[in-house]
Parts: C-alpha cells; sequence; structure tokens
C-alpha cells in the first residue's frame, strides 16, 4: 500500500510522520510541489507484457497528461523477477543506479502499472519517503533532490514521462544522504 514517511534529514531514525492515507499524502507532497494522484489499473503486468501493450492500456491518460503537462516522452519500463540466471546481478545493478541522490532538468513523471518502488524526496531539511505501488502517479518537480529504491527484489513496472529524450539523464550531488536512510524494505518491514 502507498506510504509516506518524512524525517529530519539529518535525523534518518526519528518519524515526523507516518501515513497510509492517500489524501493526506497528496496534500502534503503538493506542499513540497509534489504531484500525487491515482490512475485506474487496466490489466496485470508479466514477464510476457510488452512495453508496447502497457502503452496501449493507459493511451487516454497518457495523451491527456502529455498535453496538460507538455510531456513529449514516454515510454514503459519494467524490472520483474525471472528465472534467468544473470537477474539477481541486472536487478542489483539497476537498483544501485539510483540509489545515490540527484536531480533532474526537468520534472520527473512516473506512473506505477505493477509492483512497487520509493521515492526519496530531499526537500528542505526533509526526506520524504514516497512509497509508490502500482496505481500511482508520481510527479517530482525539476531540481528537487531525489534517489529511488527499487527494493533487494525489483517487482515493478512504470511508465515514464519527460519532455525531452535527455530529461531522464541525472544529475548526481555527491552527498552520502541516500546511504543513511532506511531502504524500501526496512521502512515495510520487510527482511531483505
Amino acid at each position: 500500500m502507498t506510504l509516506l514517511q518524512i524525517m529530519p534529514d539529518t535525523a534518518p531514525g526519528t518519524v515526523l510522520l507516518r501515513t497510509r492515507d492517500r489524501a493526506g499524502i497528496a496534500a502534503r507532497l503538493r506542499g513540497c510541489g509534489v504531484g500525487f494522484t491515482r490512475w485506474p489499473l487496466r490489466g496485470t503486468v508479466t514477464a510476457d507484457t510488452g512495453s508496447a501493450e502497457v502503452l496501449a492500456r493507459y493511451r487516454a491518460e497518457i495523451d491527456a497528461l502529455c498535453r496538460k503537462e507538455g510531456l513529449n516522452v514516454v515510454d514503459a519500463v519494467q524490472l520483474l523477477p525471472t528465472g534467468s540466471p544473470d537477474w539477481a546481478e541486472k536487478a542489483a545493478a539497476a537498483r544501485k543506479a539510483f540509489l545515490e541522490e540527484h536531480r533532474h532538468a526537468e520534472d520527473e513523471v512516473r506512473f506505477f502499472t505493477h509492483g512497487r518502488g520509493c521515492f526519496y524526496l530531499h526537500v528542505e531539511q526533509h526526506v520524504y519517503a514516497v512509497v509508490c505501488e502500482a496505481g500511482d502517479l508520481l510527479s517530482v518537480p525539476a531540481g528537487t533532490l531525489h534517489w529511488f529504491d527499487m527494493g533487494p527484489r525489483p517487482d515493478f513496472a512504470a511508465i515514464r514521462f519527460f519532455r525531452e529524450e535527455e530529461g531522464w539523464v541525472g544529475d548526481f550531488s555527491g552527498s552520502p544522504i541516500a546511504q543513511r536512510f532506511p531502504r524500501l524494505d526496512a521502512l515495510l518491514g520487510e527482511a531483505a
């Protein structure tokens, strides 16, 4: 289930707020300029579900959001457990790539079609850990410092939106802050 946990950026063990109330989450995030809403889910996503099929399922919502926000680049990404021998290695590499604090030159908009992941938003003197699940649409404003954890066993699919092809390229801060905060599995009380 969707979760928001707010912590001081200097005290990761101090929880200022922890809630699963979606309306409350949306209101708190709106106060930081972050958009949060829900879209209805349309079918399940498996390893056999191609990107084109996922995009076709949400074509009406995609087109409406692109018109409203001036978004031009849309793709579907997924990292689902497979039986391949190199899956664990690929998953670990993918997870590591996003676990460092960075920002983007434009808004990062993501709709989860399957599974879950956690965006950590470093806003002013706080870290907002937002666990998104299937059906959640999150819009992180350009320049917002953040990192993303897909968990020790990634299992998610998402539609990503940007204005330009290079919009997804991260500008890394070099700060070690992300290493001090609880990972997705710890936030949810799961064993790694």
